[in-house]
C-alpha cells in the first residue's frame, strides 16, 4: 500500500517492557500513557496526509476510542470531542481465532519482551470490536496471504 507502518510494542516504555517480560499483564494506567502517545502518532501523520497502518493489541473499546480520539477518550468515552480535532477515521481489524493458534504463533516469536504466559490475560482482557465501530474480524485460521488480502480489500473498499 505505500503506507508507513508501526509496531505500536515499539512504543512501550521501558517500565512496561520489563512489566510484562516479568510475566506481569498491564493494567489500564500502564496502558493509557501508551495509547496517548500512539494517537499523537496517528494524529501526527493523519494531519500530514500520510496513511499508516499501526499493530496494536487495542484490547478494549476505550483503548480503541483512544486511539481514535486520544486522552479526550478517557473523560468522555466518545470518539469526538466538541471543538477538539476531530476523530481519526480508523479500521481497526480484529485477528480472531483459537487460543491454541495464537499461542503457537506466540511461542515462535524471538527476541519479544511479551513471553506467551501472558496471552490468557491478554484473553481475558479483550472485548472484541461490535458496532457502532469501524471493524473488519478476519480469521487466523486462514493463511498470511489471505489474511493481507481481506485486510487489504477492506481499505481498499474505504
Amino acid at each position: 500500500l505505500g503506507w508507513k507502518f508501526y509496531d505500536a510494542d515499539d512504543y512501550h516504555p521501558l517500565e512496561n517492557k520489563m512489566k510484562m517480560a516479568k510475566g506481569i499483564p498491564l493494567n489500564d494506567e500502564d496502558r493509557i500513557p501508551w495509547l496517548c502517545a500512539l494517537h499523537d502518532i496517528l494524529r501526527r501523520e493523519d494531519t500530514s496526509g500520510q496513511d499508516a497502518i499501526l499493530a496494536c493489541s487495542a484490547l478494549k473499546k476505550m483503548y480503541r476510542h483512544m486511539l481514535i480520539s486520544g486522552a479526550s477518550a478517557i473523560e468522555s468515552n466518545q470518539p469526538e470531542q466538541p471543538g477538539g480535532n476531530p476523530a481519526l477515521k480508523i479500521l481497526f481489524v480484529h485477528l480472531d481465532g483459537p487460543m491454541d493458534i495464537i499461542a503457537s504463533r506466540l511461542e515462535k516469536r524471538r527476541g519479544h519482551f511479551m513471553p506467551p504466559e501472558l496471552l490468557k490475560s491478554q484473553l481475558d482482557t479483550m472485548e472484541p470490536p461490535s458496532a457502532p465501530e469501524n471493524f473488519i474480524t478476519v480469521s487466523l485460521e486462514k493463511s498470511l496471504p489471505e489474511i493481507v488480502l481481506e485486510i487489504e480489500s477492506a481499505i481498499l473498499q474505504g
